[in-house]
């Protein structure tokens, strides 16, 4: 399966949302990610289901969002509701993954479940039958344009070897300093799916950033 790019419009310019979307999905874009922060479970308050709801408006990518908030489950339906393809919550953020997993599967939508660099992957092991994606992160959550943490390498080839043992098909998604140095090792670890915010929204032209990216993975 070709590796999926998905800008995170955490780094966009908020002003010209709708036409940094659209120059991202026109530029090949895979899907678009959206970071939705509280103020508790991470430092930084971001978006809401409103947000979901205008970016699902600009494009028909599917919409990957990304919640870092405490009890999830509290907001599911919303953001569904608003137009998330794939939601992904944190399995520090939460004890009820499985109740989660029902009402998205039951929405006919893809789930997801993250871990933050200092989680160990085993703590899923028992939710790899049940999920669509896992979602490592190469940096601690709550702020971009951070360095990317060279462990997560490791952390992906242990969910490739997960995956295998499960008979699982989850895909394997990488936030945090994601960028053209290091997209081919990330990608040579076994990820399936690169998010990525500043490398492509802090440039000058986001829409080269998003073709290089892809040629940074594709050309070694």
């Amino acid at each position: 399966m070709p590796v999926k790019i998905a800008p995170s419009i955490l780094s966009a310019d908020f002003a010209r949302l709708g036409e940094e979307v659209r120059t991202v999905d026109e530029a090949g874009a895979d899907w678009i990610h959206i970071d939705v922060m509280d103020g508790q479970f991470v430092p930084t308050i971001t978006f809401g289901p409103l947000m979901v709801e205008a970016v699902n408006r600009s494009t028909d990518l599917p919409l990957d969002v990304h919640l870092m908030i405490v009890e999830p489950e509290r907001y599911i339906n919303q953001f569904i509701e608003a137009g998330a393809d794939w939601i992904t919550v944190h399995i520090e953020a939460t004890e009820k993954i499985y109740r989660i997993v029902e009402a998205v599967h039951s929405a006919n939508r893809q789930i997801g479940v993250s871990l933050n660099p200092d989680t160990p992957v085993e703590i899923l092991r028992q939710y790899l039958s049940e999920i669509d994606l896992v979602l490592v992160m190469s940096v601690y959550p709550g702020f971009g344009e951070q360095e990317f943490i060279p462990s997560a390498l490791e952390k992906i080839r242990t969910l490739v070897k997960m995956r295998a043992e499960a008979g699982a098909e989850f895909l394997i998604s990488v936030d945090g300093g994601v960028n053209e140095s290091n997209a081919h090792s990330i990608v040579q670890a076994g990820a399936d799916i690169l998010t990525a915010g500043s490398s492509i929204f802090k440039t000058e032209n986001p829409a080269l950033a998003v073709e290089n990216l892809r040629k940074a993975v594709e050309s070694r």
